[in-house]
């Protein structure tokens, strides 16, 4: 938190740029409800949800604990809750928001030389993120978001091989995360799409303009045979 970056000060206008560039879903991370382990932006969230206004899904993270958050969340318009130190701290409350909200649960594992980490990164745990994300899978996860914390951030390329093994043991599908930096990942990313992997995140890049987003989901498109 301490080495923040602050990209705008004005996140609903950013929302509607993103959404204006071709955007097909929009990632909101809490990160003072990371840390704080409750929510601690939900004015902000509700501008970002007005100003989308259900023209693309919206997914959130961050500091979601228990089933009256993801409830209120859902009903203020946010598509998909993910739940990602709590998943692997509290495994029954994850069981029991997939029972509760089918559908609309994403699981977030952040893991580095294939071990989860949990509280922000700031602890690394004993758990193999493959067998961690199949046991998830059972619970009836809609998809799982997999972040290298190892790259995430610092803008030096996607760890397709561990993106892709993972992708290859699940079911469900995978969003990659972490080190998105050019155009070069993003043909990386759509030569494995088969292997089960249906998006990525990026934030920092699109942000400092070595990702031009457009170019970016224009790339994607073609790839995956979404445009003639």
């Amino acid at each position: 938190m301490d080495d923040a970056t602050v990209f705008s000060e004005d996140p609903r206008a950013m929302a509607r740029l993103w959404l204006d560039k071709g955007a097909r879903r929009l990632h909101l991370v809490d990160l003072n409800g990371a840390v704080a382990g409750k929510p601690k932006n939900a004015s902000v969230i509700r501008d970002i949800l007005a100003e989308v206004e259900g023209e693309i899904p919206v997914q959130l993270g961050g500091g979601i604990r228990d089933l009256d958050t993801i409830e209120r969340y859902l009903d203020d318009g946010i598509s998909y809750v993910i739940i990602g130190t709590a998943a692997v701290k509290n495994p029954g409350f994850l069981h029991d928001a997939c029972s509760a909200f089918p559908g609309h649960i994403i699981v977030g594992l952040d893991a580095k030389d294939g071990k989860v980490a949990v509280d922000g990164w700031s602890k690394l745990t004993g758990h193999d993120v493959v067998d961690l994300a199949r046991k998830f899978e059972d619970y009836g996860v809609e998809s799982v978001i997999y972040t290298d914390i190892g790259r995430d951030g610092m803008l030096n390329g996607v760890n397709i091989e561990a993106t892709v093994k993972l992708a290859r043991a699940l079911r469900i599908p995978v969003i990659a995360s972490g080190g998105i930096t050019n155009l070069d990942d993003i043909d990386a990313l759509c030569a494995v799409e088969s292997e089960g992997i249906i998006g990525a995140i990026t934030g920092r890049a699109i942000y400092e303009g070595s990702l031009d987003f457009e170019a970016a989901q224009t790339r994607a498109d073609e790839l995956s045979g979404e445009v003639d």
